[in-house]
């Protein structure tokens, strides 16, 4: 069967939250260089992958197509996904006892229709023990996630509080992702109805 849009994400975790509100997709990854350009402020960055990537498979597609990019950003830098467990390591420290921001843009293009939105939340952490960071290292959860932590899962004890929306974290800003869709005219709540 065929979705009414595409998801041009290889991100289990934004093909569940589309599966929590009802909502699937056809599953197209897209490949694009995740590089930051010299100078990039942040939210520019997630705005351009997320639109890159949405573009390169509807290249291909005729349906809606939705990319997404999340990072982390603290104390001005961009924590992407942990090159290896010292890198997340490193960024598991630096994150403890402080705040950091989350920046997940979402965008939805089909033919000439090209809209992206960038959502914002701030996770402070509690101050982390290093055997912790070393545990939860060693665990492997982080490893594929920006700034190197997952708040849906273990990663959740970590944080202390969160501003904003807990969908962006995970890597999919809901409100803003139906907003969206329905702009795009994906009727969502056809969508959300059991197959007869």
């Amino acid at each position: 069967m065929s979705h009414p849009f595409v998801l041009a994400s290889a991100s289990p975790r934004r093909a569940e939250l589309l599966g929590m509100i009802g909502l699937h997709a056809d599953i197209v990854p897209a490949d694009i260089d995740e590089t930051p350009l010299p100078g990039e402020e942040p939210a520019a960055y997630v705005r351009r992958l997320a639109l890159a990537k949405a573009d390169a498979v509807a290249a291909t597609e005729t349906r809606p197509v939705l990319g997404a990019d999340t990072i982390v950003v603290h104390q001005g830098r961009l924590l992407g996904k942990p090159a290896d467990r010292a890198e997340a390591r490193s960024m598991l420290t630096g994150l403890s006892g402080c705040e950091h921001e989350v920046l997940t843009a979402v965008a939805v293009v089909q033919g000439g229709y090209r809209h992206v939105e960038v959502v914002r939340a701030l996770v402070r952490f509690r101050r982390l023990e290093p055997d912790e960071v070393d545990a939860y290292v060693a665990a492997g959860e982080g490893l594929d996630k920006a700034g190197g932590y997952g708040i849906q899962g273990i990663g959740g004890i970590f944080v202390a509080y969160i501003e904003g929306s807990y969908s962006a974290i995970v890597g999919l800003p809901l409100l803003e992702t139906e907003r969206l869709l329905r702009a795009c005219d994906v009727d969502t709540w056809q969508a959300r109805l059991p197959e007869r």
